[in-house]
This record gives structure tokens, sequence and C-alpha cells, in this order.
């Protein structure tokens, strides 16, 4: 499976930016991996967080009031930006926009070509109480969102988040710092830089063959098993 190659091959970034620390303190440890197939942008998301709650089961639903994680991304030359929002049963808010009032919601093809595997299934869930590891694994098609693997460019525009609005433990987390008085990730000025590399054509074109990444901070796998000595 994509998402067990992912975390176990490619380092993982952390999502640790905690911008608005004296409403919104607490931080669950969040890490994201990105990488490109042919086709295929993918990205894996690992949580270990408090509280876990999934009542949007719809997709174009608000899925950040929930246990959610999100991907803003921006291609080189172009005034739009992409939003892809996922509540941790997987259910999608995406959109795409030049600014955030006036946003253009993907088309249920658009959405079902999306494909996602969360580990914590797709049924709602009440919001439970305690401690939880999940994570999601998406893949987007590079076609959606203006990208050719024969073409790639040099580096996108991108941030990612870890939130939940309505859950007993809201936070809003970052991995690019945004500066804002208050809770905002529709910011493309403050998105972080991802390099690619292009994948090679011998792969198999549904292989991710290649990470966009920054730095290089330890995945939950591995801090586990660091923890237990292993």
């Amino acid at each position: 499976m994509v998402g067990e190659y992912l975390d176990s091959h490619v380092e993982h970034q952390v999502i640790g930016s905690l911008n608005w620390s004296e409403e919104f303190p607490y931080k669950p440890y969040s890490t994201v991996v990105i990488a490109v197939s042919t086709t295929k942008l993918y990205v894996f998301f690992s949580v270990i967080s408090k509280d876990l709650r999934a009542l949007n089961t719809v997709d174009l639903s608000p899925v950040a009031d929930d246990s959610c994680v999100e991907f803003f991304m921006q291609v080189p030359g172009n005034d739009e930006y992409w939003n892809f929002e996922f509540n941790c049963i997987g259910t999608l808010n995406a959109s795409h926009r030049v600014e955030r009032p006036s946003p253009v919601r993907l088309t249920e093809k658009e959405l079902l070509s999306i494909e996602r595997y969360a580990s914590c299934g797709t049924d709602a869930i009440d919001e439970l109480e305690g401690t939880y590891c999940w994570d999601l694994t998406v893949s987007i098609p590079l076609s959606l969102v203006g990208l050719n693997s024969d073409d790639l460019p040099e580096c996108i525009k991108g941030n990612f988040y870890k939130c939940a609005g309505k859950t007993a433990y809201r936070h809003y987390v970052t991995w690019s710092p945004i500066d804002s008085p208050k809770p905002d990730f529709h910011r493309p000025d403050c998105f972080g830089t991802l390099w690619f590399r292009a994948p090679s054509q011998k792969q198999n074109e549904e292989e991710p063959t290649q990470l966009i990444q920054e730095k290089k901070p330890q995945g939950i796998k591995r801090l586990l098993l660091k923890l237990l000595g292993k």
C-alpha cells in the first residue's frame, strides 16, 4: 500500500507551528509525507491527538470542524491556489480560488478522482475522548492541479495543517508559519516551498518515486520505536 511505503521509506515533515498559542495552545503530534509519481501527487498524514471526531460524511461539508488535516498548494505562475481538507474518515472539502471569498468547488467527478484511505474507516464518529493514533493517505491526479510529470516545475508553494474546530481540544497548527492575528489558513503569502525532482519514467506509473520536502524530522512510527527502545 502506498501509505505504508511512504511511512516506511520517506522522512516525515512535522506540522508543528503553533501560531495562535495563547487562544489555542493544544498541539497534536502530526506529520506529513508528500511524493509524486508520473500520474499522481500522494500525501500521507500521521496524527497522534486527543479526542476523535468525524461527523461530516459527505464531501464538500465543513470537515475542518472535525479531526482534520489539510493540504493547500499553488503552482508557479498561477494566481489560483488549491485547498484540500480531509477529516479522519477521508471526507473531503476542496476548491480552488484566487481569493478566499471566491471559491470554485470541485465537481463530483473531480472529488471522486481523489482517492483516500483512512485508518479510522469511513463511518461517522461521535466525539471520542482519549488519545488516538490515525493516518490518512490521499492521491491527487497531477492533471487536476495543472501539473505534468513530463514538465514538472522546480518547486511548488504550499502548506499543511492540522485542525479541529469543534472538538474539546480545538487547535490550528501549521507546517509553514502564518503571521495573522487569528487562525487563517487561506494565506498563500505564507506558503512554504516544496521542491520537486522528476519521477523516473522507468518506474511503475503508480509508484511514488520522489518526495518533496525541506526538513527531515522523524515520523510517528520511528518515534514510537525509539520510545520503546527498539
